[in-house]
């Protein structure tokens, strides 16, 4: 059963570049709502876990249609085997790397269509909301930016990093976490040559440093306790930061505004291989949680690469500010080791799976060493059940 504790959506109205006042309006609250809430932290803390890329490949959805019976697509099943991760936390975050498409037009690489029973998927599995904010963003245009954050709405789940319009994209998604506001930020690199479309500027937020520390400094303003920014960034097939993310990782973290960091917390998607994470001016950075679903991978020599079918679910620990004033501080950091089945279309939580034998240990034992091999473990970083 989903443990629901949804939550009420809330959007910082602001005008985001400059520092403009923000003003907090609530939105209604999330249509998934229904299922009961997981008992409150006694400290009146929240857990928060994250994952990676969603990326379906023609594969995966004539997979879903199996699953769905030949008469719909049904991407739950899927995800059943990190239903307990998810729903269990209090705020559940997913990146949601491709757009949705209409009537049976869907497609897979290079310009991605996904069904859009995805949503329902997303939501059924627990996650409340999605960074949007990717190379494959504008694929189908402002038609596939539309469909898409149409179907989350349907399905209730939160979205960033994407827009239908000027008043939504100068808007903050926030997401209620006990009794915490956690503000999603998400932009992306690039869009694959894709222009923004016309008279829509506000399309799909790229990545720009002064921007991205102008939103959350709004957000902050505006009352946002806990301040996520999810970034769509690196070199694919690189199991190691590239000397983008680490520089703009240390601008990031490093910035404050009276003494309190303007950032929470950073995570990574779009490498398709499972990165570090690791503690940069005191704030938890993954660089990368690989890609959550996706079909067989090719890596750029040419050959089928399991590392793209491997990830990790980020899992953070927030506590309240220890005076009036400051951040919410992280408690305990874990990642769960996680695989993509390609044969039978599953995602895998590793360590359920350690009985099927060496072959499993080996796949997590060379996710651990990517993720603690910039020195995480030493700040207190663990795998976790």
């Amino acid at each position: 059963m989903i443990a629901r504790r949804r939550q009420m959506a809330l959007a910082l109205t602001a005008i985001l570049v400059g520092g403009a006042a923000c003003q907090a309006q609530d939105h209604q609250e999330s249509a998934r709502s229904g299922h009961p809430a997981p008992a409150a932290s006694p400290d009146g803390g929240f857990t928060l876990v994250a994952s990676g890329d969603v990326l379906p490949h023609s594969s995966i959805i004539d997979r879903a249609l199996f699953d769905g019976g030949g008469k719909g697509y049904d991407f739950r099943p899927m995800l059943e085997g990190v239903k307990p991760i998810v729903s269990g936390a209090d705020l559940a975050l997913c990146h949601m790397e491709t757009v949705y498409g209409a009537n049976g037009d869907y497609t897979g690489y290079p310009t991605f269509k996904s069904p859009p029973e995805v949503a329902r998927a997303l939501a059924a599995t627990g996650y409340d909301g999605c960074s949007t904010a990717s190379n494959h963003s504008l694929d189908d245009g402002a038609a596939g930016i539309l469909r898409t954050l149409d179907a989350l709405d349907r399905a209730g789940v939160g979205h960033a990093g994407t827009a239908r319009t000027a008043a939504e994209a100068s808007a903050v998604t926030v997401l209620r976490a006990g009794r915490a506001k956690v503000a999603h930020l998400a932009y992306t690199y690039d869009t694959n040559g894709f222009p923004l479309p016309p008279g829509e500027p506000w399309a799909v937020d790229l990545i720009d440093q002064n921007k991205i520390l102008a939103d959350s400094r709004a957000a902050r303003r505006a009352g946002a306790d806990v301040v996520v920014v999810s970034l769509h960034w690196g070199t694919e097939w690189q199991d190691a930061p590239d000397e983008q993310q680490l520089a703009l990782a240390k601008t990031l973290t490093a910035a404050q505004t009276d003494g309190r960091p303007d950032i929470d917390l950073v995570l990574g998607t779009h490498a398709h291989v499972p990165q570090a994470y690791e503690k940069v001016n005191g704030t938890w950075v993954v660089y990368g949680m690989g890609d959550q679903i996706a079909g067989e991978m090719t890596n750029y020599e040419g050959v089928q690469d399991p590392r793209g079918n491997e990830s990790t679910i980020a899992r953070f620990t927030f506590a309240p500010p220890a005076s009036p004033g400051t951040r919410w501080r992280v408690t305990k950091a874990e990642f769960i080791p996680q695989q993509f089945d390609i044969d039978a279309g599953r995602v895998t939580d590793l360590n359920r799976t350690l009985a099927e034998g060496a072959d499993v240990r080996s796949v997590r034992d060379r996710i651990r060493d990517v993720v603690l091999s910039r020195g995480a473990g030493k700040d207190g970083l663990v795998m976790g059940e």
